[in-house]
């Protein structure tokens, strides 16, 4: 879709209007299906029920070979053999917030303005659950959402807002693991499973009861890492826990030690976000494989609790007319490319997982086809029979899925590409990335003052090879396309403007305090050691005109 020409509210508005125009009508279809003119209860509504799973940072290659001989994950190994799984599923923003708005919308980020983790959806906005409730699906939600605007901490938001000032400050906790427990230890998140026991227990208890078909949403936070205190107050996740009982799920020997590039031959930006994220300093191979390793069991155990929520289903019978959806936002670069975390357009932070059982499709379906979260929301939409809004971004998956359900035949073909954008902190400036076929082709603020790249995926998986010089046409050709999705050198001149301006308001509001508050954020340690030249380059970058 070419979003360059595209205003968000009018957007916004006409999904809004359509929903409107027709659930009123539908909402008293469903009254009178379900009540005979004497008011007696009829049968249930036999539309199906949607069950969708998103968990927070899960390396999408974990699902298909070969990288899942190093964890033992036997619940999306279920869902494999049960359905079908998505090999080239990408997050549209790798990074919380943004990712799960495009999520939930429908939207590529630049069209909802969903910038960072602190600016994405207002809380009004016509999500796909919004939707389905209109046209009389009973909604359900537990856990974390985390699509709307004003959430995450303070230093969160000025990381992002400050990422063009000319300094460089350590933001994140240096990447660590911690053991927990014995080798029956076997709840770490404890609020995750306190979510999955609700969602068990509703769904045993409730959701047969029902008269009407329910779409729940599940939220995980893990495998994201966990909070590292050392940081401050709201510190980042650079804590990688687990027990003894996750970590002899994971296969020690097959875990891969990533090859860096040195300092000199990084990408500019790489060197930002391997700073920022406290990824310079020295790291012992055995470092390497333990952060690898943790991060390994932590998806191990995330695996455990989709496992309850297709054990409910299938012990209730109620998966017999229940799509189950697991996808994440993004995933973790877990030491690729000398950094943790995500924010980046590199596979293990990008490449999410995606897999989908539910009535009619066949299982052990490996679907090759490019998709993006942003189809998410048309697929659920299509689950349901409700007529697809033409503003979407994205596009149903049923019609890629074998032996699928009756559905709404696609109106439009799939493009042969997906795309993905990055406007938050950690990374100094917005990045635009492309990928068709074996290419992938990853652009900077206005395409000239940061170098591009592209990358072989078939003879260059790790991405290490930069061929953008070398293929200067096919650098051209995917330019040229991602031009016409979008005006990338000014939507990363909005980002831009965005960025001083609510770094200005803040600033303001603050008065006196100032001072003293940005030297204690999250980047603290560095700042203290020369807050005048910090301080000097800030209010330079205030003073500034330049747009990127």
């Amino acid at each position: 879709m070419d979003g360059s020409n595209r205003s968000v509210p009018t957007a916004s508005v006409r999904v809004w209007l359509l929903v409107a125009a027709l659930a009123a009508g539908r909402r008293q279809s469903h009254v009178s299906a379900a009540r005979g003119h004497t008011g007696e209860q009829q049968a249930p509504d036999p539309r199906p029920n949607i069950v969708l799973v998103t968990c927070d940072s899960l390396d999408g290659r974990l699902t298909f070979g070969p990288q899942n001989q190093v964890v033992n994950l036997p619940n999306i190994n279920i869902m494999k053999e049960n359905g079908a799984v998505f090999l080239n599923t990408y997050s549209n923003s790798p990074i919380c917030c943004p990712s799960r708005a495009a999520l939930w919308s429908g939207l590529f980020v630049h069209l909802t303005k969903s910038w960072n983790n602190f600016k994405c959806l207002n809380p009004d906005y016509p999500t796909w659950m919004k939707v389905l409730q209109n046209y009389g699906y009973y909604t359900k939600v537990y856990g974390k959402t985390d699509y709307t605007s004003g959430h995450h901490s303070i230093s969160n938001r000025v990381e992002a807002w400050t990422r063009d000032v000319k300094f460089l400050l350590r933001q994140e906790g240096r990447p660590t693991t911690v053991l927990i427990g014995n080798e029956s230890t076997v709840r770490i998140m404890d609020r995750d499973w306190q979510n999955v026991d609700k969602v068990t227990e509703w769904i045993r208890y409730k959701a047969a009861q029902l008269n009407q078909p329910f779409v729940l949403s599940l939220g995980l936070n893990l495998p994201h890492p966990y909070p590292t205190p050392s940081m401050g107050e709201a510190p980042g996740g650079s804590t990688f826990k687990t027990s003894p009982y996750w970590l002899k799920k994971v296969n020690y020997e097959s875990i891969s030690i990533p090859k860096w590039l040195s300092f000199s031959e990084m990408h500019p930006v790489d060197f930002y976000s391997s700073y920022t994220k406290n990824c310079t300093g020295n790291f012992t191979y055995r470092n390497i494989k333990d952060i690898r390793g943790f991060y390994y069991a932590m998806c191990a155990e995330t695996d455990l609790m989709l496992g309850k929520i297709l054990k409910v289903l299938r012990d209730t019978g109620i998966q017999n007319n229940t799509y189950l959806i697991f996808t994440s936002d993004h995933g973790e670069l877990a030491m690729e490319h000398r950094q943790f975390y995500k924010m980046s357009m590199y596979e293990g932070s990008s490449h999410v997982p995606l897999l989908i059982v539910g009535p009619g499709i066949s299982g052990h379906q490996q679907i090759i086809d490019l998709v993006s979260l942003v189809d998410i929301y048309p697929t659920l939409l299509d689950i349901a029979g409700i007529s697809l809004p033409k503003n979407l971004s994205g596009y149903s998956l049923l019609p890629l899925l074998r032996a699928s359900p009756k559905h709404i035949p696609a109106k439009k073909p799939r493009p042969d590409w997906i795309f993905s954008e990055f406007h938050g902190c950690n990374v100094n400036a917005s990045t635009y990335m492309i990928r068709t076929g074996r290419w992938k082709y990853i652009t900077y603020a206005d395409g000239i003052s940061v170098p591009s790249q592209l990358f072989d995926l078939i003879t260059d998986p790790d991405e290490l090879m930069n061929v953008a010089s070398k293929y200067t046409k096919i650098t051209s050709t995917l330019d040229q396309k991602l031009r016409s999705i979008l005006n990338y050198p000014e939507v990363s001149k909005s980002v831009h403007q965005y960025n001083k301006l609510e770094f200005t308001k803040w600033k303001e509001s603050l008065g006196k305090n100032y001072t003293n508050i940005i030297a204690n954020l999250r980047w603290h340690q560095s700042w203290q050691k020369d807050p005048a030249c910090y301080q000097n380059a800030i209010e330079n970058w205030l003073n500034s005109t330049a747009d990127v």
